[in-house]
């Protein structure tokens, strides 16, 4: 099968000839032209040759204009709608238009978000993120919308310029969230984008960041693909989530252990990554971002691994 013809196998859920393989670290790019970035992106995935390209986006939400904190309410009703064009985005969409181009109908390649709440915290409210919740929860509603519409305009013009997908990463863990607050705040923001592109591309990701999941919470989220830290214990497996989400799952790998590990346990974690996957609905990744130090010659083993599943 080509790279094309797999992926579009595991997304009909009929079974492929063996997992898509991808797996994805952070660049660090964000000081660079998005043309730079694009010919970093396109020799990473050439060298590693996996079956798709999932860039990262480490160019951040831009703070308003004259601002170097959000911190009131009155300071969240100030967060404008904007041209994605018109701030550090315009790098990664000039990539996108680039990677499109060199990879049409050889392979498919996704972009990534962070999702509204994500995007605030991030930098635009960072550290004054709990008080706002607490002390002016509709102010926030209000700018978590905006945020989302500013990203719903990015995600279109992502899928227009030729990514099959946006991989959304979403805090819906009790790592990093409350329950009740991600349900009231976090989950409604990231809906309405995914709900926005939903009938766009094929490939749309939920990225379920963090440890002790609420996977019973994301289970509705209208994507093809989930994608979480499957194999941490206090998160369900692949096995797990296959029973109660229709859709392809994503993970296989744990990223917490490509360094620092010997390459013969690492291959046996792939190993076993892919047993759990199954035939059908899965596509073998890391379960967030491994580090970028990671040797060269694990992650080529990696990729080999993965061409050979276990029988």
């Amino acid at each position: 099968m080509t790279k094309i013809e797999r992926l579009n196998a595991v997304l009909e859920q009929k079974e492929p000839d063996r997992a898509p393989v991808c797996l994805w670290y952070h660049f660090g790019n964000q000081h660079l032209s998005g043309e730079k970035y694009a010919e970093i992106v396109l020799d990473f995935f050439q060298y590693y040759d996996f079956d798709f390209l999932k860039l990262m986006n480490d160019y951040y939400y831009p703070m308003p204009e004259g601002f170097l904190e959000v911190k009131t309410g009155r300071d969240l009703l100030k967060l404008p709608r904007f041209e994605p064009e018109r701030c550090d985005w315009k790098e990664q969409l000039k990539a996108i238009r680039i990677i499109g181009k060199a990879l049409q109908n050889q392979a498919y390649f996704i972009d990534t978000v962070f999702d509204p709440w994500q995007s605030l915290q991030r930098n635009v409210c960072g550290e004054h993120l709990p008080y706002l919740v607490k002390e002016y929860p509709k102010e926030l509603t209000k700018a978590l919308n905006i945020v989302a519409e500013n990203l719903i305009v990015y995600c279109k013009k992502a899928i227009q310029n030729g990514a099959k997908g946006i991989f959304m990463s979403v805090l819906a863990s009790k790592e990093h969230v409350d329950r009740k607050i991600f349900l009231s705040f976090v989950k409604p923001a990231a809906q309405k984008v995914f709900s926005a592109i939903k009938d766009l591309a094929p490939m749309n990701v939920a990225h379920i960041h963090g440890e002790r999941i609420f996977f019973e919470d994301v289970l509705d989220f209208p994507v093809p693909i989930l994608s979480w830290e499957d194999r941490l214990p206090k998160n369900p497996s692949l096995e797990e989530m296959k029973k109660r989400f229709p859709g392809v799952v994503m993970g296989g790998i744990d990223n917490t252990l490509v360094t620092r590990h010997t390459p013969a346990f690492i291959k046996r974690n792939v190993e076993e990554g892919i047993q759990m996957g199954g035939k059908t609905r899965f596509i073998l990744a890391n379960g967030c971002s491994i580090p970028s130090w990671i040797d060269s010659r694990v992650l080529k083993m990696i990729v080999e691994t993965a061409r050979k599943p276990v029988v």
